[in-house]
C-alpha cells in the first residue's frame, strides 16, 4: 500500500474533524504514504471524489470523520477490493468502536493504517444501501427524525433534548415483521436491526452481534411504560439490558419490517419510510482493524 485517498469531513465533533485530519495526514505522510486529500462541499460532492479516488487507483479510503462519513464511504467501495480505513472524529463513532480502533488518538488511529492488518466485514443491505452498525426503526428513529428538525443545540445535546420530547408522546408501536420468511406481529418500543451491537455514541442495544458471521441481530423492546424505560436507558451502554424482560433477540438472515409512520435509520442517517427489507451481505468489503502480533485481523 502506497498510495491512499483521505475523505475529510471537518466540521465533524464539531470543528475536531478539521484538527484531526492535520495530525492523522501529517502522519501518514510521515509514514511514507502518498496521501490524497478529499473534502467535498456536501455529501453528493463527497462522494465523487472518493468514487474517483477509488477508480484512480488509490490503494485505500481513509474517512476523517463519524459515521455519518463512514457510511458515504463504504457505499463507494462496497463491491471493491480497496479497504477502508476509520479515522475517527465525530460525536458517536461507533464504527471505530466496533473495530477496537482509538477513538481519542488520530496517530493510534492512524497506526491502524499504516500497519496494514485487514478484516472482512459483512454489511446490513436496505435496498442496495449497505449498513455497518444498526438500522433504527422504532423510538429510536423518531428521535432520530425529531433531532434532525432541530437547529439547536448542537451536538449530543439536541438529542438528548430530542429523546425527552418524542417520551412525552411516544406509544408503542405495531409491527408487521418477517424474520427469515416467517411472519411475526408485535406491539413494541423499536425493532432494531445490527450488524455491529451499538449506535449512537456505544448504545450496545443489539448486544453480541459480530460483524463478520453472515448474521443479523433482530432486537425487539416490547411495551414498556415511559419511567421503565427511562430506568432502563443506562443499561444500553453496558449490554445489560438483554438480562430485561421487555427484550427479545432474533438471529436471521433477513428481515423486514413494516410499521405506521416509521422512517428508518442506518449508521445514524435516514434512510426512508418503511415498510423495509434488511439482509445480512457477508464479507461486502474489507477494513483496517488491529491486528494481533506477528498475524493480521483476519488471521491469514
Amino acid at each position: 500500500m502506497r498510495r491512499i485517498a483521505v475523505l475529510v469531513n471537518p466540521t465533524a465533533g464539531g470543528g475536531r474533524g478539521f484538527r484531526v485530519a492535520e495530525q492523522a495526514v501529517t502522519y501518514l505522510e510521515r509514514a511514507g504514504l502518498t496521501v490524497r486529500r478529499l473534502q467535498g462541499r456536501d455529501s453528493d460532492e463527497a462522494a465523487a471524489l472518493a468514487g474517483q479516488a477509488v477508480e484512480g487507483g488509490s490503494d485505500a479510503l481513509v474517512t476523517v470523520g463519524g459515521d455519518g462519513l463512514v457510511h458515504l464511504a463504504l457505499q463507494v467501495l462496497r463491491g471493491t477490493e480497496t479497504p477502508l480505513g476509520v479515522i475517527p472524529a465525530g460525536t458517536g463513532n461507533d464504527v471505530a468502536r466496533l473495530l477496537g480502533i482509538d477513538r481519542k488518538d488520530a496517530r493510534a488511529a492512524a497506526d491502524v493504517i499504516v500497519a496494514g492488518h485487514t478484516r472482512a466485514l459483512d454489511l446490513a443491505d436496505v435496498s442496495g444501501t449497505g449498513v455497518v452498525t444498526v438500522v433504527a426503526t422504532g423510538f429510536d428513529s423518531k428521535v432520530s427524525e425529531r433531532a434532525n428538525g432541530m437547529t439547536w443545540p448542537r451536538g449530543q445535546m439536541r438529542y438528548n433534548i430530542a429523546t425527552l420530547l418524542e417520551l412525552r408522546v411516544f406509544e408503542p408501536i405495531r409491527y408487521a415483521l418477517e424474520l427469515d420468511g416467517a411472519p411475526y406481529e408485535l406491539d413494541a418500543m423499536l425493532v432494531a436491526i445490527g450488524n455491529g451491537p451499538s449506535y449512537g455514541g456505544g448504545l450496545r442495544i443489539c448486544e453480541g452481534a459480530v460483524i463478520d458471521d453472515g448474521l443479523l441481530d433482530v432486537v425487539i423492546i416490547k411495551p414498556v411504560s415511559k419511567l421503565e424505560l427511562v430506568r432502563v436507558y443506562p443499561r444500553l451502554f453496558t449490554g445489560t439490558h438483554v438480562r430485561h424482560p421487555a427484550y427479545e433477540r432474533h438471529r436471521v438472515h433477513s428481515v423486514s419490517v413494516a410499521a405506521p409512520g416509521i422512517v428508518a435509520f442506518g449508521d445514524g442517517e435516514r434512510l426512508g419510510p418503511l415498510p423495509i427489507t434488511v439482509s445480512s451481505v457477508p464479507s461486502a468489503m474489507r477494513v483496517f482493524a488491529p491486528g494481533e502480533p506477528g498475524g493480521n485481523a483476519t488471521g491469514d
